[in-house]
């Protein structure tokens, strides 16, 4: 959710908001787990984040985002929610629609030199340990209503009978069969040319509702909707048809690729509905005509990422109690939280103001078992360091690698242990080579490695990730450890993963004393 559509629905709730400040000192202290979603959104819309001007030369661009993602990695980020399509235009190269004028300044421009910005950052993710999940928005076609820097092959113009003007947006009629077939193919293109690691898409469906502006899809109703008794139905049925034929063709083309949707933080209100949450503000079902709830619970989705971006006793919305909702209708797929750390220090709600809070909603999200993780909105607010929260998150909450969680329904089947682990000294260094393991029971092939170091007689413990020393996702079967100490004996293991992070058994140990 963008600051700027935030406020356009802040109708939600009242703008002005002296929240109670509830006692936290009762939540426990977790600490970090070795699998667990950390998880970042860079949002190319309008330069919000990346890249942040259009006339930089495109190595320096490459750069600034290569620097993004080190940065990110030494937060402890591993995954980052990469937006590649913000108004059907394109970041990345081999797409059937124009490339986005956020990257070059002009729509259907492509950068000179020639570069493809998805492929790099697939590469720069994957190089630093984090996963990279394409973010799409799928219905939003122009930002706003200069469709004069529009390209000409943009779908608006090739195929204006498509499209509704909505608040001076052109958004695509979600209710025309042709439409849908389209997005599902644009994805499509990104799934079957790049090594993605999931598919995302964020909150925007049908359009936030705005005063005096009416969705003009009667005569796609009068058309298609024969079926429903009321076009609130119909309009909700076209969006599950795109979520499922989306999750059957991701799937079909790659298995092993997750799909997950960010959805606007309450699915219904409780006096709306009686399996809604109990919170008093806007909602996807109604309002976006999302059944985000029905998407997770059909298993459509591998993981579903709700955007809670109110404080901690928020007497209409809290995140506790939205957390809770969430938890309990997640049918045992991913639960992953939206977190708002772009509020933080914000002047409108007293909690934000507070340098504990966003700390203690994590403290919550650990505390329910049934969570897997947090994804942060937004890069350029992790990377400010509001109230020193990326600090918290280096010293304490992130203070150690994880792996994200695995997704057995996926895949369940973990790779052979890697063989044949031998050590050698260098100058400064220890260098670790193996061999790949024998094949899988699956026969998919290795994904990557994890190096686990201990001290001395220190206990093996392999669920303590404070023992992993490295997460590699590449097949090398080496690694080189520059940071030993001269004469402290060290014992290495390691263990290899596949594409889902499914981890094999270890390896034997091997001690050495360092040069």
């Amino acid at each position: 959710m963008h600051l700027y559509r935030l406020l356009l629905f802040v109708f939600l709730l009242p703008v002005v908001a002296k929240a109670q400040i509830p006692d936290t000192t009762h939540i426990p202290y977790k600490p970090d787990p070795k699998r667990e979603f950390r998880g970042v959104w860079i949002a190319t819309v309008e330069n919000m984040d990346w890249p942040t001007n259009t006339k930089t030369p495109a190595a320096q661009q490459k750069q600034q985002l290569a620097d993004l993602l080190a940065a990110h990695q030494k937060t402890g980020i591993n995954a980052v929610m990469f937006q590649v399509r913000p108004a059907a235009d394109a970041f990345y190269a081999k797409s059937r629609e124009p490339w986005s004028r956020w990257l070059t300044g002009k729509q259907g421009q492509a950068p000179d030199p020639a570069f493809d910005p998805l492929d790099f950052a697939i590469t720069e993710a994957h190089k630093r340990g984090m996963e990279l999940h394409a973010w799409f928005n799928p219905y939003r076609a122009t930002m706003d209503a200069r469709y004069s820097l529009l390209s000409p092959n943009h779908i608006t113009n090739t195929k204006p009978e498509w499209f509704m003007v909505y608040g001076g947006q052109k958004v695509f009629n979600p209710g025309l069969p042709e439409v849908r077939e389209y997005i599902v193919q644009v994805i499509l293109d990104v799934v079957d040319n790049y090594d993605i690691d999931g598919v995302h898409m964020d909150d925007y469906f049908y359009p936030y509702s705005i005063a005096g502006q009416k969705i003009n899809d009667a005569d796609t109703y009068a058309k298609y909707g024969g079926d429903f008794d009321n076009i609130k139905d119909w309009r909700r049925n076209n969006v599950d048809l795109l979520i499922k034929m989306l999750a059957d063709s991701i799937h079909k083309h790659k298995p092993r690729i997750k799909f997950g949707i960010s959805p606007f933080g309450i699915w219904a209100n409780k006096s709306q509905n009686p399996e809604g949450s109990d919170t008093r503000g806007g909602d996807s079902y109604y309002e976006l005509y999302a059944d985000s709830r029905k998407w997770i619970k059909e298993g459509w989705l591998d993981y579903i990422n709700p955007q809670l971006y109110w404080p901690i006793g928020y007497r209409l919305a809290a995140f506790e109690n939205l957390l809770d909702w969430w938890s309990n209708n997640s049918y045992n797929r991913h639960l992953y939280i939206g977190q708002a750390i772009y509020r933080i220090n914000e002047r409108m709600v007293t909690n934000f103001k507070h340098a504990d809070e966003v700390p203690n909603e994590i403290k919550l999200i650990r505390a329910n078992p049934r969570v897997q993780g947090s994804v942060f909105f937004r890069s350029q607010s992790l990377l400010e360091n509001r109230l020193g929260f990326t600090d918290s998150l280096k010293q304490t909450y992130y203070r150690h690698p994880a792996l994200p969680p695995v997704m057995l329904w996926l895949d369940s089947v973990p790779p052979n242990v890697p063989r044949n682990l031998a050590i050698k000294k260098e100058i400064k260094s220890v260098r670790l080579t193996w061999e790949a393991p024998l094949p899988a029971a699956d026969k998919e092939p290795v994904y990557g490695y994890v190096i686990y170091r201990f001290e001395g007689t220190e206990k093996v413990d392999l669920n303590d990730p404070k023992n992993i020393l490295h997460i590699q996702y590449s097949t090398e079967p080496f690694y080189v450890d520059t940071t030993t100490e001269k004469g402290k004996t060290y014992s290495y293991i390691v263990t290899a993963i596949d594409r889902l992070k499914n981890e094999s058994d270890r390896s034997p140990a091997i001690a050495v004393t360092a040069p």
